[in-house]
């Protein structure tokens, strides 16, 4: 199994400081709203979020058994992404809630997601996390993260590997995988504007984990 796989190779994990420091995509905060190119659907790897962050969200509660969750559906240009396109940060009625419900870990992010993506893309919040629910249904999760129940090594290759194997038109050019201290941290897969199908993304691309060997930790 993928998952289960150590790298015999320690020199082959091993990439340039140089090439590990490459710049992110540049922050555009308080651009004009529902103007952007696409959309990237960012998939949380629980256990890798909790381990780095320290976070003591419920998410992070042992027991919890959460791998994959949605971190949040995120407006993109070709180059930088748009942010707090709404600076008051339009507060986020009850029955939008309503629309959120069962797609993030907790409600307090998913309304930080309305606050900082979601109002850029013209939507209303309630329209914003019906198109969140819309793009997660797009994605199949590889069976292959389900019931992980002990710590792997792996290259962010493979994790891409999988997910392209499951979910048919998804290109190498369109997903990228995010680690931190050479853990897991999140699958991204960019998906056109209109969510209906995938589409190459070549920033997000780049800006993907270059670690070599990442450990993915287990569910809670």
């Amino acid at each position: 199994m993928i998952l289960r796989r150590c790298l015999a190779a320690a020199g082959a994990c091993l990439l340039s400081l140089s090439a590990m420091a490459a710049p992110g995509p540049r922050e555009a905060r308080g651009a004009p709203m529902g103007q952007f190119d696409f959309h990237v659907l960012a998939l949380s790897w629980s256990p890798g979020f909790c381990e780095n962050s320290g976070s003591r969200s419920p998410q992070c509660d042992s027991g919890s058994g959460l791998g994959f969750v949605t971190h949040g559906l995120w407006p993109q240009y070709e180059q930088g992404y748009p942010s707090f396109c709404e600076p008051s940060g339009r507060f986020v009625p009850q029955a939008a809630m309503a629309d959120a419900k069962g797609l993030f870990p907790d409600d307090n992010l998913a309304r930080y997601q309305w606050r900082k993506h979601g109002t850029c893309t013209g939507e209303s919040p309630s329209g914003y996390f019906q198109a969140v629910r819309r793009a997660r249904e797009l994605v199949r999760i590889p069976d292959g993260f389900k019931g992980l129940d002990s710590r792997s090594q792996v290259l962010p290759s493979e994790i891409e590997r999988a997910f392209i194997d499951v979910n048919p038109g998804l290109r190498p050019d369109m997903i990228a995988v995010s680690c931190g201290r050479r853990i897991l941290q999140e699958v991204r897969i960019c998906l056109t504007r209109d969510l209906r199908g995938f589409r190459s993304c070549p920033e997000v691309d780049r800006d993907g984990c270059r670690a070599g060997a990442i450990t993915v930790p287990a569910p809670r």
